[in-house]
């Protein structure tokens, strides 16, 4: 499929070209981090004033979970209580925090009226899979257990994430579906990686080689999986689920040049095969990872927009 960048995005890619950044699979995991963290910074925009922001520590059989809660000057409440969104942030379960989505969370409180949850899950190669399916469950079961607590409306919680984070996303859906998870009213999937068999058309295009390349998502893979053989497990591809009926509704989100567009056209078109309701949204010219560069990208602005308009028709 040829692929076309916006104008901003190919002048957002070739600055990142110039400057000659190294490769995520030239680099050590820690090393990794903290090179997507500086570059985080950079194209951020500037976030939205809250109400109030505060740290949580989640309780799980290792150890405490962090995780970030957002409130918003303006609360859609109903009998008192607010939607929420637990999120899941990006980073091929290997890179990424709550501060490398620390702006993308406050957008989307801001924009959908509701309280979201950032949950900083364990990190893969020193956790390797199920660990961050294990903390993505564990967190958006606690959250729903403590909901009243927190001010928000256990009826209307949401999951959602970018990349690795809408995998888990989807994940969270499947599992929540068949009894191990509170009932999920909506799943925003952003660009979302949900099938490691990569075989779809876009996983070999030269032209999605963008940013997230062909050879890093291999690196990321390999950090994260003990082997193929969890390639066909479900809570790692949620594609490879026996069937998608019965899922929430879902907001799915693809990026022309991106090398998970086809996976998550697939998705999508499935979810609604299944009879599942999908608000699907492609956005031809831009690359995977637009959606947290607000500061250089217009779209993503448009797309958090977009994202909130949908979560507050939902709730």
């Amino acid at each position: 499929m040829p692929v076309v960048l916006d104008p901003d995005a190919a002048a957002v890619y070739k600055a990142f070209l110039e400057a000659g950044r190294p490769p995520y699979e030239t680099l050590t995991a820690p090393e990794a981090r903290e090179s997507y963290l500086q570059a985080h910074l950079v194209v951020s925009p500037e976030p939205p004033e809250l109400a109030r922001v505060e740290q949580l520590e989640i309780p799980s059989p290792h150890g405490a979970i962090p995780a970030r809660l957002y409130v918003p000057k303006r609360l859609r409440k109903q009998n008192g209580l607010s939607a929420a969104l637990v999120f899941f942030h990006g980073g091929g379960w290997v890179i990424g925090n709550l501060d490398t989505h620390d702006v993308a969370c406050r957008k989307l409180a801001d924009e959908g009226e509701l309280i979201a949850i950032s949950v900083d899950y364990r990190l893969a190669p020193e956790h390797k899979f199920p660990a961050a399916v294990d903390d993505a469950i564990t967190a958006t079961k606690w959250v729903g257990d403590n909901a009243r607590q927190l001010g928000i409306d256990a009826s209307r919680l949401c999951v959602g994430g970018d990349s690795a984070g809408g995998n888990l996303a989807a994940v969270v859906a499947i599992a929540a579906r068949d009894g191990n998870g509170p009932a999920i009213a909506g799943q925003v999937l952003i660009y979302p990686a949900v099938d490691f068999a990569m075989t779809t058309p876009s996983h070999s295009e030269p032209e999605t080689s963008v940013l997230l390349t062909h050879s890093v998502i291999r690196w990321f893979r390999d950090h994260y999986l003990n082997g193929t053989a969890d390639t066909h497990d479900w809570r790692a591809s949620p594609a490879r689920v026996s069937t998608l009926v019965g899922l929430p509704p879902a907001y799915v989100l693809t990026a022309g040049a991106d090398p998970l567009r086809d996976e998550g056209d697939e998705y999508a078109a499935r979810l609604k095969a299944a009879g599942v309701p999908v608000a699907y949204r492609h956005f031809p010219g831009q690359f995977h990872g637009f959606f947290t560069m607000g500061k250089l990208l217009r779209q993503a602005d448009i797309a958090a927009r977009e994202i909130g308009a949908w979560m507050k028709e939902l709730n």
